[in-house]
């Protein structure tokens, strides 16, 4: 039998490559295309495919989203997140939220069909190029939790008041904590997760998702 494949693009001529491509030697058939994140998850509750493959960048809802989705509805579908996006956060992104493969929309032909049938097989499958950028963030990820877990529930609280750009007066009235307790804090958060100024200390937070950016 062949490999049902559904196809999540909102680019049409996308979407009829990568159909002729997958369909050429007959293995895989594309049961299903979607045009934007809705579609896509109407058309999984009733088409059922083996593999979805997910592009990020979709309009209404997009790629990050869908996946979310899937996960919330306990959908079974494997999932293949195919995109222009080689940035390592996105990557990551994905990653926890749970795929089974991600690979370039530039990407050989060979390469999306291998990527297709290591995941029917149960296997993860990310394109060999972007694994050096997705574990070095891994790493430095695990420092940076290791630098958060070393915080006081009080130190969190005022290092997300420091990221959302108020000053120690601010501060100290929103905790109902005195301005010097304040720097005392500022000092062993700066000493604890290895920065020295506040914004530093922004970038740190919104780079571990302390704060969010709207």
């Amino acid at each position: 039998m062949s490999i049902k494949v559904m196809l999540a693009d909102d680019h049409v001529l996308m979407r009829e490559g990568i159909r002729q491509l997958l369909e050429f030697d007959g293995t895989i058939s594309v049961i299903a295309e979607a045009n934007n994140g809705v579609e896509c998850m109407e058309q999984l509750l009733s088409v059922h495919p083996d593999i979805l493959l997910l592009d990020i960048n979709m309009p209404v809802m997009n790629g990050i989203e869908v996946l979310q989705e899937i996960k919330k509805k306990n959908i079974s579908v494997k999932v293949l997140v195919l995109t222009v996006h080689n940035e390592v956060e996105y990557l990551l992104k994905a990653v926890d939220i749970g795929i089974d493969g991600y690979i370039m929309k530039d990407a050989e032909s060979a390469e999306l069909k291998k990527a297709i049938n290591c995941i029917m097989q149960g296997e993860t499958y990310i394109q060999p190029s972007l694994v050096p950028a997705l574990n070095s963030r891994l790493v430095s990820r695990d420092i940076d939790k290791g630098k958060i877990n070393s915080l006081t529930n009080r130190e969190l609280e005022v290092l997300i008041e420091v990221a959302n750009g108020m000053f120690n007066k601010e501060i100290a009235t929103s905790l109902n904590i005195s301005e010097r307790t304040v720097k005392n804090h500022i000092s062993n958060i700066f000493k604890k997760i290895d920065v020295s100024d506040r914004t530093q200390a922004a970038v740190f937070a919104i780079k571990n998702n302390l704060i969010k950016l709207y």
